[in-house]
């Protein structure tokens, strides 16, 4: 029998890159599910993390930072964020301590086409004195609208939980979306990808982290172990030795690393074999981009 009192509903999180986005949906969901680096435009795909409890279903949206696209691909990123907006039930807008009205403008164009209600979210507050928070919230109350102001840690969880009742209250009454033991709408393969990904770019610098795409070849499950075959694609040709390195080094330290990670998130043993292939011009290879999800 169904719960006339259950709600649900699509809460989305935006923000320009390198806010905390990311950070605050693993926190939300509890579980590692976006890529989490230093590095800005890290998130390139939607990913949705689902939190359920008894009385509630909340289906989280990690969006790509907001930035204006120079590339096939970037642009597709951005259609995940306009989508977004169109079927958001809550917005979560994502503003940090450095930030200001001006710096966050095409951001704020975006929310305004949107019915859904807005939780202005001031993120990094560890940073900064009680006295700067207020006075940044009080700044923010001027220049956005929005249903409430919470400053937060996305990176220490202060302040989660009473975010987490803000949204409750604001949910529609509706049964689940997604059966009560779904934690997200993505195959672990894309995780397995976005892993590796995530070690490219805490290895390698300047250009190449944005310059490739991860593509899973084999993904083969027996009782005791995983195996994964994945192809890092690079966009030029001098890349592919900077990649590998010498003696192959790099790409040995990424897969070590991508495979530690692995065993983790699969809860088992991993046999991961890495190789390096380059495609130029992926990034405006409308094929290319549609098989890898971009659409």
């Amino acid at each position: 029998m169904e719960n006339p009192h259950h709600k649900a509903g699509f809460v989305n999180i935006l923000g320009k890159p390198n806010v905390g986005k990311s950070t605050l949906m693993n926190n939300l969901v509890g579980e590692r599910l976006a890529i989490i680096t230093a590095k800005a435009q890290t998130t390139r795909h939607r990913i949705m993390g689902i939190v359920n409890q008894p009385d509630y279903q909340i289906v989280f949206s990690d969006t790509p930072g907001i930035i204006n696209p120079h590339y096939k691909m970037q642009e597709a990123m951005m259609r995940f964020v306009k989508i977004s907006l169109t079927d958001a039930d809550v917005i979560l807008f994502v503003v940090e301590t450095g930030n200001s009205a001006t710096d966050v403008e095409d951001a704020l164009k975006l929310l305004k086409k949107s019915k859904a209600p807005v939780i202005l979210l001031l993120n990094k507050t560890d940073l900064v004195s009680k006295e700067e928070t207020l006075r940044l919230l009080s700044y923010w109350q001027e220049h956005v609208k929005a249903v409430s102001y919470l400053p937060i840690s996305a990176k220490n969880g202060y302040n989660i939980n009473h975010l987490l009742s803000l949204i409750v209250e604001l949910l529609p009454l509706s049964p689940p979306y997604y059966d009560k033991d779904e934690l997200t709408d993505r195959p672990e393969r894309f995780f397995m990808s976005e892993i590796i990904r995530e070690k490219i770019l805490l290895t390698y610098n300047e250009e190449i982290p944005y310059s490739v795409e991860v593509q899973i070849d084999e993904f083969k499950e027996k009782p005791d172990i995983t195996y994964i075959k994945a192809t890092i694609i690079t966009n030029r040709a001098s890349q592919k030795p900077i990649l590998i390195g010498k003696d192959g080094k790099k790409l040995k330290s990424v897969g070590t690393k991508a495979r530690a990670d692995m065993e983790q998130f699969l809860q088992k043993k991993v046999f991961l074999e890495l190789f390096v292939k380059v495609k130029e011009n992926w990034r405006d290879d409308d094929r290319f981009l549609r098989n890898r999800g971009y659409e």
